[in-house]
């Protein structure tokens, strides 16, 4: 009864070896949604490989379990996989990775429903804020002004979703600049990058000494940034978005020598006026195949026994 064990190996090797991969990579910032596939492929891969080693272990030590996992496979292959040579560490390891799964669980619905409090509360106090004139049907602007000394912008998810700007904001922003901040949220609205966000940090803080879930959370954080910036720039230049970004955070001290909670701001705008150029469309594609072969080989590796008798 190797292949639990062997799953168990493949997940640490993969957390280990994906991130440094990854950080060692030249491509992650001049192809960022190429880098959010990766990303999500090494996180799969070993969530995978604890979640199969997770079912094998309780069908070598649960009779019970055994039936409804192998229950349609002829006899050879129940036998291939060896569950009757288990012995206390596979109820063991079935526990401890199923609390695991569970703890995960529990995470990620306690992620989106502070998200969704969150939310909630943002637009009780956008209502407030920016109150209906008489008339006026509820949600019937995407774009809500709001009065403030600071140049903000930001997407509000919902039904309907609504970009909110101040007016320190609109009076910053010139020509196309406000239609590049739109463009720029309307990016992370339609590639549901607060999923990527919510999911990236339900494992961090789940898990909070787990380094690849921490590394997850980080990227993810800094790539949908950099893919929301380029649907912007191809939209309305890589100049406009660039003074966009800088006009919205001047003032925040981003661009100073101590470090801000928007630390990547000044990265992002030496990217946009300084441009990489993009990998070419044979590399891109062998990039996101390889990328998702990582996940497949946890589930080739629990299916080789079993294919195995089968021949």
């Amino acid at each position: 009864m190797m292949v639990p064990a062997v799953l168990l190996m493949i997940g640490v090797l993969t957390a280990v070896l994906g991130p440094r991969l990854l950080a060692r990579a030249d491509w992650t910032d001049r192809e960022p949604v190429l880098a959010l596939w990766a990303w999500q492929c090494v996180v799969a891969a070993v969530l995978l490989c604890c979640a199969l080693s997770m079912t094998l272990s309780a069908a070598a030590a649960w009779q019970a379990v055994r039936g409804h996992v192998f229950a349609p496979a002829p006899r050879s292959v129940v036998e291939a996989y060896a569950l009757g040579t288990a012995g206390l560490w596979a109820p063991t390891t079935a526990v401890a990775l199923a609390c695991g799964g569970v703890w995960s669980a529990a995470m990620l619905v306690r992620e989106v429903v502070r998200a969704r409090s969150r939310r909630r509360l943002r637009r009780a106090e956008l209502l407030v804020r920016v109150p209906l004139l008489p008339g006026e049907e509820p949600g019937a602007d995407r774009l809500v002004v709001l009065e403030g000394d600071r140049p903000d912008a930001w997407w509000l998810p919902g039904t309907p979703p609504r970009l909110v700007v101040t007016t320190a904001a609109l009076r910053r922003l010139k020509g196309r600049q406000l239609d590049a901040v739109l463009a720029h949220e309307q990016g992370h609205a339609r590639a549901r990058h607060d999923w990527l966000l919510h999911c990236s940090a339900a494992l961090a803080g789940g898990f909070p000494q787990v380094p690849v879930f921490a590394a997850f959370r980080d990227e993810m954080h800094r790539l949908v940034e950099l893919a929301a910036d380029d649907v912007a720039s191809r939209r309305f230049g890589r100049l406009t978005t660039a003074l966009a970004l800088v006009e919205l955070n001047e003032d925040r001290g981003v661009f100073g020598p101590c470090p801000t909670p928007r630390a990547d701001v000044p990265s992002r705008v030496h990217r946009l006026l300084t441009p990489p150029d993009r990998l070419t469309a044979s590399r891109r594609l062998r990039l996101t195949a390889l990328a998702s072969l990582v996940p497949v080989i946890p589930v080739l590796v629990t299916l080789v026994p079993g294919l195995g008798a089968l021949r």
